[in-house]
């Protein structure tokens, strides 16, 4: 088994895809000609977004985010945290919390989308020797 994407559901899928896009500087892999589904191209694993209308549809019965109770959190790495987090604001992301060194070696920021989901902008962690 391999983790091959993770799905979020929004209420506008291409909206969703142009925030990241702008803020985090990913690549848009795809977008349904439907507009309800479409992924980022982050590696390995894809970052993938599906509309809440056709999750309903679909018979389930998806919940909004509550950015002040997470449930889960998006990272995305990068050498400088301050920056990305900068840029990532001026995107129109939500600011949580400014980059901050922790006590393990690694800085860590987090911001929310528009959808409300918290994300986390970070340096790399090494793994224990």
């Amino acid at each position: 088994m391999q983790l091959r994407y993770t799905i979020l559901y929004v209420e506008n899928v291409a909206a969703t895809l142009a925030f990241y896009e702008a803020a985090f500087g990913v690549k848009r892999r795809m977008l349904h000609e439907s507009g309800d589904y479409g992924d980022l191209d982050t590696g390995a694993t894809l970052l993938a977004f599906s509309s809440l209308a056709l999750m309903e549809k679909l018979g389930k019965s998806p919940a909004r985010p509550q950015p002040g109770r997470p449930v889960f959190e998006i990272a995305f790495e990068t050498a400088d945290v301050a920056a990305a987090f900068a840029h990532a604001v001026a995107a129109g992301a939500v600011p949580v919390q400014p980059p901050e060194a922790m006590p393990w070696g690694q800085t860590t920021a987090y911001v929310t989308d528009p959808n409300g989901f918290l994300v986390e902008i970070c340096t790399p962690v090494a793994p224990p020797a």
